[in-house]
């Protein structure tokens, strides 16, 4: 499809090469993809319905739904939400591509994106024709009315929490305007300096979901990015807009999927265990990379390290991979990123240990 950026990671094929002819192996901390092991009891939760032949429902099972409430009550203070007004999605990426088209933004519509973005925001805009502005503040938008709005607090890529404050003057300026405000926090249960704030929790939202949408994912909290687990709610009306053109779309998430989602919500010990793996790691690459002479800003949260030593993003990258290590250069994420790296804590202990003795030799 023209129009469309070229695809980001295909760029680091250079940078992969080198670092896969270190003799101890490449460490690859360039994606954000799970390495640990899906939990056995979700692993039977999803064989336990293997068998099922019927078409799923578009809505999910009403246990799923019902799980995903009662785990936004206990894990993120998050009351209020109806089980209908939650939608199970195939992961969050797609559900992040197409919202702008499914919401029914009109072409030339302006969709407001962070300065520093996960590049499907701007994908998703450009699916839907839209104009993509970046902007992490409300005065530099002026007098435009945007369509949508952005939020992604953890960030991807900067590990940045943003204020209740800030997200609920957000709130506010977008209501005002008619704009849907969309928050990606697939990051929330991964707070390590900053504690996360959701934006249905009613200090935001003053107790109304009212044009809000709040994006989940079970990718990272439970290691099911392989299993395409996610969810979308708050607004009713815009859930329900959303479950409407998705029935017609047949965009449903398996069964299996939606049996293992219900174990994997109803279960925190699992995202505890999971969360203090990846604060093990963080401990690890930050005084590894603060000892080889890096900056790490933000990062109070996520799964990355947002690391600077002042040069180009690329000269880093090269810097990383003739040590066997592969990073992402913080020019994918927007302009605004062009002397960081992004720096992701999903190796498994032995591939970070690597790593951090490479970077203190």
């Amino acid at each position: 499809m023209t129009g469309l950026p070229d695809f980001p990671w295909d760029s680091l094929a250079g940078p992969t090469a080198t670092a896969r002819e270190h003799p101890d192996g490449v460490v690859d901390l360039s994606v954000g993809t799970p390495v640990d092991p899906v939990p056995d009891k979700i692993r039977a939760a999803l064989a336990a319905v293997s068998d099922r032949a019927g078409y799923p429902t578009t809505h999910g099972t009403p246990e799923l739904r019902e799980a995903a409430v009662r785990a936004l009550s206990r894990r993120f203070d998050v009351g209020g939400v109806a089980p209908k007004d939650v939608l199970p999605t195939i992961g969050s990426k797609e559900l992040v591509a197409w919202l702008p088209t499914l919401l029914g933004t009109s072409p030339g519509s302006i969709v407001v994106i962070p300065e520093l973005a996960y590049p499907t925001y701007e994908v998703g805009a450009l699916l839907a024709a839209a104009t993509v502005v970046r902007a992490d503040g409300l005065t530099a938008l002026g007098p435009q009315k945007p369509s949508i709005i952005w939020l992604n607090s953890p960030s991807n890529p900067t590990g940045r929490v943003l204020p209740v404050a800030h997200l609920r003057k957000v709130v506010t300026w977008a209501r005002e305007r008619g704009a849907t405000v969309i928050s990606d926090e697939c990051y929330l249960s991964l707070g390590w300096d900053a504690e996360p704030v959701s934006v249905l929790h009613p200090s935001v939202n003053e107790g109304s979901t009212e044009g809000i949408l709040s994006v989940h994912s079970l990718s990272k909290s439970s290691s099911l990015a392989g299993y395409r687990a996610g969810f979308v709610t708050g607004d009713p009306a815009l859930v329900a807009g959303l479950l409407s053109v998705r029935k017609h779309a047949g965009m449903i998430v398996p069964r299996p999927v939606q049996e293992a989602m219900t174990v994997a919500l109803s279960d925190d010990d699992h995202v505890n265990a999971q969360k203090n793996r990846y604060r093990a790691r963080r401990d690890v690459l930050k005084a590894a990379l603060t000892e080889a002479g890096f900056k790490i800003d933000h990062s109070e949260a996520g799964l990355y390290l947002w690391a600077t030593r002042g040069e180009d993003a690329w000269q880093t990258v090269s810097w990383f991979a003739d040590r066997g290590i592969l990073v992402a250069p913080g020019t994918f994420y927007g302009p605004t990123g062009s002397q960081h790296v992004r720096v992701a804590l999903t190796a498994t202990d032995e591939r970070v240990a690597a790593a951090a003795a490479r970077l203190t030799a």
